[in-house]
């Protein structure tokens, strides 16, 4: 399926085109992408009929399932340029377990000492990692894992906070539960201050996805509490949606303006696939 949309958000910008292109995993139940590299390879996850999740690369037609041996339920978040891939899976009765695998191998992320849960959801080409932990007491921090150090990152304010996407200049992208409001919001993290990004007239903003230009794609929630596509780019959104859909999410974007996510056509429907390219 190929298809376009055009999309323009403010007066002053530009309009945008994305090119739509579906990506499913051959007779999954659901087809849930979540980053994309620059040499287009596709990492996410995906449903089976028993049910059971399973982590997955797409490498052009080449389907490789990924399933951490240590648990169950396994997905795979984001891929560096190096093939490296982060992600999570699930310890039943436990809670998640990041992990990263590179070279046929798995390696915890359990987050730093004392912590309870973890997921990894980015990784960058000099393998920064980042994520969530759970504390002793369950509260949520996001995390930058660089070498064998971690550092915890929360946004001022925020109940809770995960960090969603890394790129290669250390910037840092969050997602965080507004102890004030309630709200989710996102923000991007430079290594010195928080900046607050969310998408503009969303009642709670997920950013996930970010790029070495800055570029940042994010799915959103309307009054009517269904997701949608948006992606900030040169300091502009853009919202979007997969053609015909009722729900879309953008999760992962590589320096070849090319965005991940999936959509859903009718209620309690299966989620597919997608990539786009935007120009």
């Amino acid at each position: 399926m190929l298809t376009s949309v055009v999309a323009a958000v403010a007066a002053d910008a530009p309009s945008l085109t994305f090119h739509f292109a579906s990506v499913n995993v051959p007779r999954a139940v659901h087809t849930n992408p979540r980053g994309v590299n620059n040499a287009g390879v596709i990492v996410g996850a995906y449903g089976d009929v028993s049910p059971q999740i399973h982590g997955f690369e797409l490498e052009g037609s080449k389907l490789t399932t990924i399933d951490d041996p240590n648990g169950k339920s396994t997905i795979c978040q984001k891929i560096n340029k190096n093939g490296a891939i982060v992600g999570q899976y699930t310890v039943p009765g436990t809670g998640t377990v990041g992990f990263l695998y590179k070279n046929g191998t798995f390696t915890d992320i359990p987050g730093p000492a004392g912590s309870t849960g973890a997921s990894a959801y980015g990784i960058n080409d000099h393998e920064d990692i980042v994520g969530f932990y759970l504390d002793s007491t369950g509260a949520e921090h996001g995390f930058l894992l660089r070498g064998a150090t971690y550092t915890t990152l929360d946004v001022p304010g925020a109940a809770a906070s995960a960090a969603s996407s890394i790129n290669n200049n250390g910037n840092v992208v969050l997602v965080w539960l507004n102890s004030k409001t309630g709200a989710i919001e996102s923000s991007f993290y430079n290594g010195k201050t928080y900046r607050t990004i969310d998408v503009p007239g969303a009642v709670g903003s997920v950013a996930l996805g970010l790029d070495n230009a800055g570029d940042i794609v994010y799915q959103w929630n309307a009054a009517d509490n269904l997701l949608h596509g948006a992606l900030r780019h040169g300091g502009k959104f853009y919202k979007f949606d997969f053609p015909h859909s009722l729900q879309t999410y953008a999760a992962g974007i590589n320096d070849g303006q090319v965005i991940v996510g999936g959509y859903q056509l009718k209620k309690n429907g299966r989620f597919h696939g997608y990539k786009a390219s935007y120009k």
